[in-house]
């Protein structure tokens, strides 16, 4: 079966970006359609897939990582504004019986990405 999950890593203080919010939306041409919110638990995961199953279609997808709200909450002090605010990772899913894992290690500069397992 397949799904779509994520997983984000402070790389500031080493550990798993616990409270962070995400949203999800599938992309059409220029149309963008909210998906699903998520915030990452103390693992820095979401507690359940942001789609599965019949959910998971094939198309272009939108993750965005609210993370100057994140590091702002975290004690962190930012300019204003943020070098990082919304980190939008766009992305498509070929094969929907696929497990597609799209982590962020992210800290208040910089940011990356990969399709994982």
């Amino acid at each position: 079966m397949g799904r779509l999950t994520t997983h984000v890593l402070d790389l500031v203080r080493g550990a798993p970006a616990a409270g962070m919010a995400i949203e999800l939306a599938s992309i059409d041409g220029t149309v963008r359609r909210h998906v699903a919110r998520a915030v990452t638990n103390r693992d820095g995961r979401c507690d359940a897939p942001l789609l599965e199953g019949d959910g998971l279609v094939a198309g272009t997808y939108q993750l965005e990582f609210q993370a100057a709200q994140y590091f702002k909450a975290q004690g962190v002090t930012l300019p204003e504004p943020p070098f990082l605010d919304v980190v939008v990772i766009r992305f498509s899913i070929a094969n929907p019986a696929d497990h597609y894992h799209v982590p962020l290690l992210i800290t208040p500069w910089s940011y990356s990405t990969y399709r994982g397992s």
